[in-house]
Parts: structure tokens; C-alpha cells; sequence
């Protein structure tokens, strides 16, 4: 206690040397989902210019409010530089009473108490403010309620304090990583509608350094908007932007060596302390050999300040080079056309969600009224006509209809006529590896393709995994035992669809799902493989954490939804989802349904990166993935030890990105066989097992 008490004098007689306080008076803080802004005029101050000798020092705040973490506030300065103070601290404590901001605090302010008396370190730098600018003008406190819920506040008084050696600003000036460099012009960021910023981009390739001085490969206009839902209860925001031109209209870019669109993500993963989540399930899944967005990790600097590490990714849209699909245009109501391509998409309404509708099937867990809701994503819900609206409707409805029936697992006739079976098992396996607490409930895509190109349901791509791989204290997120799709809890309103249960009581499915997971632990779902990609990010962002957590002080302490005990530097961060990621495989190695009668896939398996084959073993059906490009030709045959072939496949035409046969492998006896897939006169083949 009397060290704390010795802080604080110590603290007070600083600041009180040479100091110049200027006062505001304060008013209601509304309820009602409006900012307001309390100003201060700062005039005569001695000396003008605000810097590292004599400059901003303390900001100071009274206010009455019942849910402190209701509030958002922040300093801005007058030419429109804002700092933000504090951001949805404090749960549900009450009101913040003689509490002072100042860079040089030893507490940060959230790990404070309300009602938040004493000094506390804000949650961004003053010490930005002090690059030598003028600092007369009228200053405000920006304060934003920012939920509605009848708790009316009151600014009762608040200050700003110029004093001498405060501190300067973050000093960043080069990096390993890119750099992008945004340029507001004095506008705060809204959550919606995009606004038009300036921006550069500084990459200057593998192996170079970045500096914010050198000429960028990016140098022209953007629209930025916050992203996210419950993402934005954090102060360091998510963006999502778009590459303009100077009157705001769509240009497609090339950025990062990712291929040219106009549509693009900078993701905060505040809560994300190794800032591997994501990005490894991403890779997870393009290592299944499905289309995940492209990313780079990068340095983010917003109006002169540094912003921390973001993964700069590709948003999920229909695209060539993202959802290779169709483009279905609103003239096109009719005939093949009107079959593809739809992306849509299970989620919360808030964030980008929209327009969709209401699945006929409830989740397993509805005893509160729980339904399934899905919403166009594209076409997006104001292009979409009312007869594509009742086309994918009807074909989801149908496919849930068989998917429930008594017939669903008919090789025909059952799910499998409506949806591409392997991209279901690599989707769950993603969730059940990662054992995401949001999975097939939230952030979960699905897309169709025109009947002509292959038409069906696939799943994917995965988007949003922060709070996955052991970064959830709730609903089992803390375990590495037990099965995602299985969502524990029954009373919250997101709910899990049936289609897992029901997809995992085919003994094909299962068997599938065994082998294609039994396949890939020997490769890319190894121990090894996730230790070297979590070193190498580690290894990669080895210099640029460090930034970041001194700018984002959270190391060791409590962000929503965190698990506990929680890590204390980033080395420990690592190393605990490494220790979590290793027993989760064992877990999974040892639950993991199916029967694969595996006699060991890396003799069965020739080096054949074109087509993928499962089961193997085969029992009864044979399903043979091809990488091809459409319109060509192609049939499989079953070859014998003498080079005979014993069943060949009807000539089908190949649609985009992959081709999938069904084969009826029962009239072959037990013993090896060869799949031989002849595509466009070039000849594949693979080795696989039929057993009784």
C-alpha cells in the first residue's frame, strides 16, 4: 500500500512541475447509439509546441455511469487525431471517478477496477500526440455509449495536462513485414459505410526490409470500414476495405502477390496472442487441397500511429482466383444458368450479415427456439432476385429432406446427390482439429456451382478461428477432449445444424472420414508439420510482436474470451498452443470414428498430387477426386494385377477446379487394384485395397 501510495505522489509531482491544466465541463452521455464530444480550449500554452520536453501529459476524467463497459472514449485533438482512453472496461462495475491517463501509469486500464481511481496507462499512447505540433486549439473528449440499453451517463468534468518530459511517440519506421499505410484525412473509421482513405502499401519483397519511407507498390485510394461482430468489443479494430479510385468507385488491385480483386481484410486478432489461429486454419485447409484466402502478415500504421500486427487476407467472395463459381447475374432467372453459383452462409446477423432465411430443420438443441438461418453472401441481398432466392432455397430444403430421410445414405439417391462429400470431411476435420467453439455455427460458407460445372453443395471456405485451437474459456473451448459439432451448450441461440450428426450416422461417411484423416497425420496433419508452420509464424513475427505488445500491453493479461492460466510472454503463448495442439491430435487419433482397415497408406498411395481416392480400403463404393480443367473428358477404369481392366466409368465432361466419380467397386474381389484415370488423354492412377 504505501508503495502504491508513493507511485502516486511520485506521479502527481511530475506532472504538477511546469504543468498547464486546462478544464471542460461535462453533460448527459446519451443512450441512444450517438457519439457526443465535450471540448476543451486549450490557448496560451507555454510553450506552443507539444513534443518529448514539454507536451501532453494527463488526461483526466469524472463521470457517473451503471456499465462502465457500455463505454467508449477517447482524446482528440484538434486537428482530429484521436487516442483512445479506455474501451468497454470495467463489465458491469459503475462510473469512473478521479481517474487519470498518463503514458508513465504502471497499470493499465484493463486490468483496472471501477470505479477506476488512480492513474492508468491508456489504452493508446498520448505520447502520439507529442510529435511537435502546435498544441493550442480546442481539444474534445469523444465518448460514445455504445449499447442501448436504458443506462443513461453523465460527464461530470474532465481535463488535459501539458507537462514537462512526457512521452513521445511510438517510433516505427521500418520492418521484416510489409507495411500498410493509412491516411484518414481527419475521419474516424465507421463500422458502416466504407470511407474513402488514402493508402500505401511498402513491400519490397522476401528477405528485404520495409521502411514507411520507401516507394510503395501500392500508392492510390481505398474504402475502409470495421469488420466484425463480437471482434469489435475490442479497441484494436478489424477492417475491411476495398481498393478505389479517387471517386470512390471499385479498382482491382494485385497487393501482396495475391491475384488482382478489389475486396480485402485487415484482421486485428486482438484476442489471438500468437496471431497463428487463423492463418494456420487457413492453411490447414488449402493443405487439404480446397481454396482458403491468401494472407501475409503486415504492420498496420493509421494516421501516423502504429496499429500492431494485422493478417492481411483476401475476403471470401466469388472470383476466379477465390469461390471459382459461376457468376450469377440478376437477368439470369432461368435454365442452367439459374442453378449457379450461390455462396451463402451460416451466421450472426450483425457484422456483414443480411437478408437470407430459415431452415425447415432446427439444430439438435432448439428447446429455446433455436433455428438455422442462412443468409446470402452472393449474389449479395440487395441483387439477388426472388427466383434465385427460391432456387437455392429449394435445393438446401431438398438436400436437408434427404439428408433427414431414411435413405441418406444411399450412394445414389441419398446426400451424396446433393453435396460433394470430401469437402464436408475436410471441413469438419478443420473444426475438430482446431475444436473452434464457433464451428459449422457461425463464419461457416457454402457454396454451389451451375448444374453444367459440377452443381452440389460444398462446404467451406473456413473463415474466423481466433478464438479456436484452445482460445475460448467456454462451451469447452478450454478442452482438448470432446467434439465441436457436439456444441455444448444447449441454451445459447447459435446452434450447431443436424447435418453432422446425421452425416456421421453413415458408416461410409465415417469410413471416409477415417481415412482421409488416417491419409493426412502422416503429412500435412502431422505433429510435426503444425509444430514447424507454428515456429515458423513465430520465427516470422519474432521482431514485430515485440511492437506490438508494447503498444497492445496484453501479454498475460485477461482478453475475452481467453482461457486461464494465461501465458505471460509470447514464447509461452507458443509453446501453449503447441503443448494444447499435440494432445488434441492424440485425442483425435484415438476418437476418431470410421473403421479404414488402413494396411498402411504410404504403400497404397503413389505420387499422384492430380487425384485424391477414398476409402482405402475400399469395401463397396469408390469415390475418385480429379484436379482438372473443364470440358475435358474423362473415365476411370479398375485394373487388375494383369493389366485388365475389370469396370470402367461412363465418359463424363470435367467441370472447374475438381471432378468427382463414384465408383461401384463390389463385383471386385478382395486383393490391390489400380484406379486408372484417364483425363484428356493423360494417364494417372493409384493403388487401393478391396476388402470384404
Amino acid at each position: 500500500m504505501k508503495k502504491a501510495l508513493l507511485i502516486i505522489f511520485t506521479l502527481t509531482l511530475i506532472l504538477r512541475l511546469n504543468a498547464q491544466t486546462f478544464f471542460g465541463t461535462g453533460g448527459i452521455i446519451p443512450d441512444d447509439g450517438n457519439s457526443i464530444s465535450f471540448p476543451i480550449t486549450v490557448s496560451g500554452l507555454s510553450p506552443a509546441v507539444i513534443d518529448t520536453i514539454h507536451g501532453l501529459a494527463m488526461v483526466s476524467v469524472n463521470l457517473t455511469h451503471p456499465y462502465d463497459s457500455d463505454l467508449q472514449f477517447s482524446l482528440v485533438a484538434p486537428n482530429g487525431d484521436m487516442v483512445l482512453l479506455s474501451y468497454a472496461n470495467g463489465w458491469d462495475g459503475d462510473n469512473y471517478t478521479n481517474t487519470h491517463f498518463t503514458d508513465t501509469a504502471s497499470v493499465y486500464i484493463v486490468e483496472g477496477i471501477p470505479p477506476f481511481t488512480g492513474y492508468f496507462k491508456p489504452q493508446e499512447m498520448l505520447g502520439n500526440i507529442n510529435d511537435g505540433r502546435n498544441g493550442n486549439g480546442i481539444w474534445r473528449l469523444h465518448i460514445l455509449d455504445m449499447y442501448a440499453y436504458a443506462d443513461q451517463g453523465n460527464l461530470l468534468s474532465w481535463s488535459i495536462t501539458f507537462g514537462n518530459n512526457p512521452t513521445g511517440p511510438f517510433h516505427f519506421d521500418n520492418s521484416n513485414l510489409p507495411i500498410v499505410l493509412i491516411n484518414t484525412n481527419g475521419q474516424d473509421i465507421p463500422d458502416d459505410p466504407k470511407i474513402l482513405v488514402e493508402m500505401k502499401i511498402i513491400d519490397n519483397g522476401p528477405g528485404n526490409r520495409n521502411h514507411i519511407t520507401d516507394t510503395p507498390v501500392y500508392d492510390a485510394y481505398a474504402g475502409i470500414e470495421i469488420r466484425g461482430s463480437s471482434s469489435q468489443m475490442h479497441p484494436k479494430k478489424s477492417y475491411g476495405f476495398e481498393t478505389w479510385d479517387e471517386a470512390g468507385e471499385e479498382i482491382k488491385a494485385s497487393l501482396l502477390g495475391m491475384p488482382e480483386e478489389s475486396d480485402w481484410i485487415l484482421n486485428a486478432n486482438y484476442s489471438d496472442k500468437t496471431f497463428v489461429r487463423n492463418a494456420m486454419a487457413y492453411q490447414t485447409f488449402r493443405n487439404l487441397n480446397n481454396y482458403a484466402t491468401r494472407y501475409k502478415y503486415v504492420e498496420v500504421v493509421i494516421n501516423g500511429m502504429y496499429k500492431g500486427i494485422y493478417i492481411f487476407s483476401e475476403k471470401i467472395k466469388r472470383d476466379a482466383n477465390r469461390v471459382d463459381i459461376a457468376k450469377l447475374k440478376p437477368d439470369q432467372n432461368s435454365g442452367d444458368e439459374l442453378t449457379g453459383g450461390y455462396i451463402f452462409k451460416i451466421d450472426k446477423t450483425t457484422g456483414s450479415g443480411g437478408d437470407g432465411w430459415i431452415s425447415d430443420f432446427p439444430p439438435p438443441n432448439h428447446d429455446n427456439g433455436q433455428t438455422i438461418f442462412y443468409q446470402y453472401e452472393f449474389p449479395k441481398s440487395d441483387d439477388i432476385t426472388a427466383t434465385q432466392k427460391t432456387y437455392i432455397q429449394n435445393y438446401v430444403s431438398t438436400f436437408e429432406n434427404v439428408l433427414s430421410g431414411n435413405d441418406f445414405d444411399d450412394p445414389v439417391s441419398g446426400f451424396r446427390k446433393y453435396a460433394v462429400e470430401a469437402t464436408f470431411i475436410d471441413y469438419l476435420i478443420v473444426n475438430e482439429v482446431s475444436k473452434n467453439v464457433d464451428g459449422y455455427r457461425l463464419s461457416t460458407f457454402v457454396h454451389k456451382q451451375r448444374e453444367s460445372l459440377g452443381g452440389k453443395l460444398r462446404l467451406g471456405p473456413v473463415w474466423d478461428y481466433d478464438i479456436a485451437w484452445h482460445n475460448a474459456n467456454y462451451c469447452g473451448g478450454t478442452e482438448y477432449t470432446g467434439w465441436a459439432y457436439q456444441y455444448p451448450c444447449a441454451d445459447d441461440f447459435w446452434q450447431v445444424p443436424f447435418w453432422w450428426d446425421r452425416l456421421l450416422q453413415d458408416s461410409v461417411f465415417a469410413n471416409n472420414l477415417k481415412c482421409r484423416w488416417l491419409e493426412k497425420r502422416e503429412t500435412v496433419l502431422s505433429d510435426i508439420w503444425f509444430d514447424q508452420y507454428i515456429d515458423s509464424v513465430a520465427t516470422l513475427l519474432d521482431e514485430s510482436q515485440q511492437r506490438n505488445f508494447q503498444v497492445w500491453p496484453i501479454l498475460g493479461i485477461y482478453v475475452w474470451p481467453n482461457p486461464e492460466p494465461i501465458p505471460a510472454t509470447y514464447a509461452a503463448e507458443i509453446s501453449s498452443l503447441k503443448e494444447w495442439m499435440h494432445n488434441r491430435l492424440s485425442w483425435l487419433d484415438n476418437n476418431m470414428p470410421g473403421n479404414c482397415n488402413s494396411v498402411g497408406t504410404s504403400e497404397l498411395i503413389l505420387n499422384q498430387p492430380q487425384i485424391n481416392i477414398y476409402p482405402n480400403p475400399v469395401i463397396d463404393f469408390l469415390n475418385i477426386e480429379i484436379l482438372t480443367k473443364p470440358g475435358q473428358e474423362i473415365y476411370v477404369e479398375c485394373i487388375n494385377q494383369f493389366g485388365q481392366s475389370i469396370i470402367k466409368s461412363e465418359t463424363i465432361y470435367s467441370g472447374k477446379e475438381l471432378t468427382y466419380i463414384h465408383l461401384d467397386t463390389k463385383k471386385l474381389t478382395p486383393g490391390f487394384w489400380i484406379a486408372r484415370v484417364i483425363s484428356d488423354k493423360t494417364v494417372y492412377q493409384k493403388k487401393f485395397l478391396k476388402v470384404e
